[in-house]
């Protein structure tokens, strides 16, 4: 059912595709995309050379946890959380990995594991901090692993920001 101004359309009346002039706006509800590799089409914006979409066809936000890396050093219990939003092809991730009494890691080796989607190219772009919320050193990654750019030496957490593509 389609409800236009103060005048109601049943499903049996409409054609498709249904063009508006103007906007549309969506008092109640969601705008449900029910086919999948379906989204919101920009091409009717312009093309610059290289350009291969102009569909906006994926979006997801949630949680993972990141398992100890094998380069991580952790003295007391170890805990992780991380966080992620994915639109279309790229993953933004964040979280935080803390040791019960301190954490580090050495330049070049892994800091955890269990990226929710696996990286299309071995790179990522991004920081790790300290406790103190003090950028400390970088951060890269491949597969669904991260590690450290840079040695960091004994802190009580790391708290980690990047992006990649997928």
């Amino acid at each position: 059912m389609l409800k236009v101004a103060n005048s109601v359309i049943n499903a049996s009346q409409i054609k498709t595709p249904i063009t508006f002039v103007g906007d549309v706006t969506l008092s109640t509800g969601n705008l449900v995309i029910g086919t999948s590799g379906k989204g919101i089409d920009f091409s009717i914006t312009s093309h610059p050379a290289g350009m291969t979409s102009e569909l906006l066809a994926d979006y997801e936000e949630g949680t993972f946890t990141p398992a100890q890396g094998s380069g991580l050093t952790v003295v007391g219990a170890y805990s992780s959380v991380g966080r992620y939003t994915k639109i279309g092809r790229t993953v933004f991730v964040s979280g935080i990995l803390i040791g019960a009494t301190t954490i580090a890691t050495t330049a070049g080796t892994q800091m955890f594991t269990g990226l929710p989607f696996t990286i299309l190219e071995n790179a990522a772009t991004g920081t790790f901090s300290n406790s103190a919320l003090n950028v400390i050193g970088g951060i890269g990654a491949f597969g669904t692993q991260a590690y450290s750019t840079t040695t960091v030496g004994p802190t009580g957490g790391l708290d980690f920001s990047f992006s990649y593509t997928v």
